[in-house]
């Protein structure tokens, strides 16, 4: 992350500790976090705020990618048109 970017998420974290529940998805590890950082010490900072008081819930296992893969026979010529995935509902959102 750039400087700004670095400042920008510590800032996030500073104002949401206490006040708020967040979720944060990332494919990386908590301890690579620091190296993504533009400053060690602002990154030191940010992570010890959000690991204080977080749940690491991490997910392993068989990824759902090849499973919504279009499967081809090798004997059928390719498809004419893309594939597409059926649409799946969406559940209204309410604002507040």
């Amino acid at each position: 992350m750039t400087k700004d970017e670095s400042k920008d998420i510590y800032q996030l974290f500073l104002e949401r500790t206490g006040h708020g529940s967040m979720i944060i998805t990332s494919n990386r590890d908590t301890e690579e976090w620091i190296s993504m950082f533009d400053d060690v010490l602002l990154a030191q900072s940010a992570i010890d705020r959000f690991k204080n008081a977080a749940f690491d819930f991490v997910m392993e296992g068989e990824s759902y990618r090849p499973r919504l893969k279009p499967k081809l026979d090798s004997n059928d010529p390719p498809p004419q048109t893309p594939s597409t995935r059926p649409a799946t509902p969406r559940g209204r959102r309410r604002r507040r």
